[in-house]
Parts: C-alpha cells; sequence; structure tokens
C-alpha cells in the first residue's frame, strides 16, 4: 500500500514535470525567460513540483494523527459501552459491503453534529463522529452518516484531493515565481540576483493563484459530496440519509471542526455568491433533491 501511495504521487510528478515542458517549450515562455531574463525553467518546473506535492503527500500520510489530535477524538480500540460498540459493529458491516479493511472509528465530543472521515488510503483509514451528532440523530440517520464517510474512504477521496491539490499547488507555485522574476526584471529594472520586487510579487502571485486554486479544489470537494451522500443512501437507505440532511439542516449549529479540516466532515459550509465558490459542501438543500431525484 505504501508503494502504491508513493507510485501514485511519483506519477502525478513525472506527469505535471512532462505537461509544463511541452506547454513551456510549445510557447516559447522556456527559451524567452531564460534567454531575456536568466530563469532556470527546468530547476524552477523540478522546484515547484517537490515543494507542491510534498506538502499534499505529508499531509496525506499525517492526517489521521493531525485531526484526530486537532478534534481530540478519541480512538475505539476497546468499546467501553454500548454506543461505542454499535459505532464499531455498524462501520465494520458498512466496509465490508463496501469492499475495503473496517476504518479505525473515533468520536469526539462536540455539539456540533457532524462526522469525518480521513487517511492516506482505502484501507488505512479513520472515520469519526462527534458526540452532538450521536445525541442529536436518530440511530438509521446517524448510521446513514457513517455509511456517507464508509463511501469517501472506498471512493479513494482522500488520495484523489490530495494528487489535485499537489498538482495546483506546483502550478501556483511555479507560475508565481514566473511572474515575480518578470515583474523584477521588466517593471522593476532589477539586473542583479532577485530583488525586492522578485518577492513581493511572487507573494501576491501566489495568493490570487492560491484563491483560483481554491476554488477548483472545492469543486471537486462539493461535486464528492454528492457522491458520498449516495454512497451513504446505498449503504443505508436513501430515507436515512435525507433524514440526517435534514437534521444537519435544521440544527443550525456552528460545525466545530477546524477550519482546515473543515472539508472533511458531513455538515460542511454552505456559502452564497462568491462564498459559495470557496465552500467545501455544496447546499445542504441541493443535496437533498440530488438524492431525492436519484432513480
Amino acid at each position: 500500500m505504501w508503494f502504491k501511495r508513493i507510485f501514485l504521487f511519483g506519477a502525478a510528478n513525472i506527469a505535471v514535470i512532462f505537461v509544463l515542458t511541452v506547454v513551456l517549450q510549445i510557447t516559447g515562455l522556456d527559451r524567452y525567460l531564460a534567454d531575456e531574463h536568466g530563469l532556470n525553467i527546468g530547476f524552477l518546473v523540478i522546484i515547484a513540483t517537490l515543494f507542491g506535492f510534498g506538502g499534499s503527500f505529508i499531509s496525506l500520510l499525517l492526517s489521521k494523527t493531525m485531526v484526530v489530535r486537532a478534534t481530540r477524538a478519541h480512538v475505539i480500540d476497546q468499546p467501553k459501552n454500548e454506543i461505542e460498540r454499535w459505532l464499531l459493529s455498524s462501520v465494520s458491516a458498512m466496509a465490508r459491503r463496501a469492499g475495503i479493511a473496517t476504518p479505525d472509528v473515533a468520536i469526539y465530543d462536540s455539539p456540533d453534529m457532524n462526522a469525518f472521515a480521513t487517511g492516506a488510503s482505502r484501507n488505512n483509514a479513520l472515520v469519526a463522529v462527534s458526540t452532538g451528532l450521536v445525541r442529536g440523530m436518530s440511530r438509521d440517520e446517524a448510521e446513514a452518516v457513517l455509511g456517507h464517510e464508509v463511501a469517501h474512504v472506498a471512493n479513494g477521496d482522500m488520495i484523489t484531493m490530495s494528487l489535485l491539490q499537489g498538482v495546483l499547488n506546483t502550478f501556483v507555485i511555479f507560475f508565481a515565481h514566473v511572474v515575480g522574476h518578470f515583474i523584477d526584471k521588466v517593471v522593476f529594472k532589477n539586473e542583479r540576483g532577485m530583488g525586492i520586487g522578485y518577492w513581493i510579487s511572487v507573494y501576491f502571485a501566489q495568493m490570487v493563484l492560491g484563491i483560483v486554486a481554491s476554488v477548483i479544489v472545492n469543486a471537486f470537494s462539493r461535486w464528492r459530496e454528492y457522491r458520498a451522500d449516495a454512497g451513504g443512501a446505498s449503504l443505508k437507505s436513501r430515507e436515512a440519509m435525507i433524514g440526517a440532511l435534514e437534521r444537519l439542516k435544521a440544527a443550525h449549529i456552528p460545525q466545530d471542526l477546524p477550519r482546515e479540516y473543515s472539508a472533511f466532515g458531513i455538515s460542511g459550509g454552505i456559502g452564497h455568491g462568491l462564498q459559495r465558490l470557496l465552500a467545501s459542501h455544496p447546499p445542504i438543500d441541493e443535496r437533498i433533491a440530488a438524492l431525492r431525484n436519484v432513480r
């Protein structure tokens, strides 16, 4: 499994380097920047790819540990009560139906009705629920939520999100430095090394390009929520999944997951206008409508 993950990230690295190299050669930008402005394009492509994917790869490997610590979740090794036994047996049964190894199961203390799935692979994952969800939903609704999270794991959403983020990180780093180098040399007329104009331009270019990258990542995140809702409906029932979403809609409790992990939660953010483009989850009404329209 470790080999598979490393192979996927390595293959994606090579693919990004190849695409960037071909595009630069076709447009002639590599020769222009190298001849006119002394920028080592080949070196920049490699560094941007390594840093772009490096952060995503490390985050993927550490995701279980990081999110458990952030939420202070209790991983259930030996169930101590009936609720913990129910959570373990429910997740185990759904994992078997989904054809994956049983994820670790955890519970964390929060009034927010939420749950999340994370982990480095389909067979090395974690599903966690809040105490607020256990208390606030019926067993059927809560099991539909567990099915939603198991579906995330079975669909390989964590590694797909990491690969997408790695590709976009690479392009952001690369083009931010190209923009910074161009402005430093052409606008600020700096002929020696990397001047202050370079670093200021790189900083602002990374902010702008980072927002564009976030829009793309969150668009994929919203799409995967529809798939996970369908998975929860399949593993439990459509009525239970719709009931769980309606319960979330009626709760009106701000989600208590740390912001950097909000995309993992089932409730997520709704957002309107520009906020919607940066929301990791679709509006709950649209998710309910999508489930009701499934034939």
